[in-house]
């Protein structure tokens, strides 16, 4: 099986977006070109007045969770225009300062630990809905897809079995924190070693916060020694069950992500760290 044979997700066609843009709304921003990192893009973009911000696909949802971020303390950045755009909907977003970090060190992570604790509580007052699901036994909205893994190799297969197994006893995150989704090292911004933002929240949802303290261990796995010791600590506050369904949770996304989208030296690093951590 190649990675090939899988759907793919497409990339943001920016130029042709901005087109559209224009066309919905009246207004005409300039294309300055595409902006590092993320698996379906997102492009520098220009205003009529000189304003430099930040286009990106986005959920109609995900502004009021961004507002709720933002007053809590944590630096984000503000939706400035929405739009339908055949069939997604794309939204341009203020440009916060700050590149993705070039070295991920120990203080780096005491910082995104800081932001971490800063989404505590912070849904507590609104209306549950109901708990976000972990799709460890079933196939999520474009990402963590099980038949790829099921196909792919006897060792990816193992693994769906594995994660079908703890999928059966935690299926789903509960509480009232807000959580990311999808908090790593490439999703935050920095000037000299200062976090200055964090970006692309386009998953984010109510659930329990450590939920990206996992995310963020697994991306680390193998990595700097201090700042892998300084989550595992924190780690040690859960439960065991939930950090294994948790865990569980990134295996399948990754491997999955990898197979359709990388090569198979991708899928292979991704199967030792979902290994590492799952026993």
């Amino acid at each position: 099986m190649t990675t090939h044979e899988w759907p793919r997700s497409p990339r943001i066609d920016a130029g042709h977006v901005l087109e559209r843009i224009a066309d919905i709304t009246g207004v005409r921003l300039e294309l300055e070109g595409p902006a590092p990192g993320g698996e379906v893009g997102a492009a520098y973009v220009r205003w009529p007045d000189g304003r430099r911000s930040v286009l990106t696909e986005g959920r109609s949802r995900t502004g009021p969770l961004v507002d709720k971020a933002r007053a809590a303390g944590v630096p984000t950045a503000r939706q400035e225009l929405a739009a339908h755009v055949d069939g997604a909907r794309v939204i341009v977003q203020q440009r916060l300062p700050g590149t993705p970090p070039e070295r991920v060190d120990a203080a780096l992570i005491r910082q995104m630990i800081a932001v971490n604790d800063r989404l505590a509580g912070l849904l507590a007052g609104e209306p549950a809905p109901k708990p976000a699901d972990l799709h460890l036994t079933a196939d999520g909205p474009g990402f963590c897809l099980h038949e790829p893994l099921e196909r792919h190799s006897d060792r990816t297969a193992r693994l769906l079995e594995r994660i079908h197994a703890i999928g059966a006893q935690h299926p789903a995150m509960v509480g009232d924190d807000l959580v990311h989704l999808d908090f790593h090292p490439g999703n935050v911004l920095v000037v000299g070693g200062r976090l200055t933002g964090v970006i692309d929240w386009d998953g984010a949802t109510r659930g329990d916060r450590h939920f990206d303290l996992v995310t963020l261990r697994f991306m680390l796995t193998g990595q700097d020694p201090s700042a892998v010791r300084l989550l595992d600590e924190r780690l040690e506050t859960i439960s065991a069950r939930r950090r294994q369904a948790y865990w569980a949770h990134m295996s399948l996304r990754l491997v999955d992500w990898s197979i359709r989208h990388h090569d198979d030296a991708t899928v292979e690093h991704w199967l030792d760290v979902a290994e590492s951590g799952l026993t």
